[in-house]
């Protein structure tokens, strides 16, 4: 996956100044972004505080590992069952 020019805090901050009153296409053109990346950001990261934004990714890391530990535990036992399903 691409690595973002920009980080969570700096995407919240670009929010909050369409918040304030600056319109879309000038905060695009400001920080050379698209609309439809603007309006990505909106749906994903609309409402967020910085804390919140950290959280997400905290969370995000801890899902992704534990799908993985999962996964491997799964094949473990598939393993264990094929092995022992041939001596018996």
């Amino acid at each position: 996956m691409r690595k973002s020019r920009f980080s969570e805090e700096q995407i919240i901050g670009i929010l909050k100044e369409q918040q304030a009153g600056v319109p879309v296409a000038e905060i695009c053109r400001k920080h050379g972004i698209s609309d439809a990346t603007f309006y990505t950001w909106r749906s994903r990261f609309g409402g967020m505080e910085v804390s919140d934004a950290r959280r997400l990714k905290a969370l995000d890391d801890e899902n992704r590992r534990l799908k993985k530990l999962l996964a491997e535990a799964m094949l473990d036992v598939s393993t264990l069952r094929e092995a022992l399903g041939k001596n018996f």
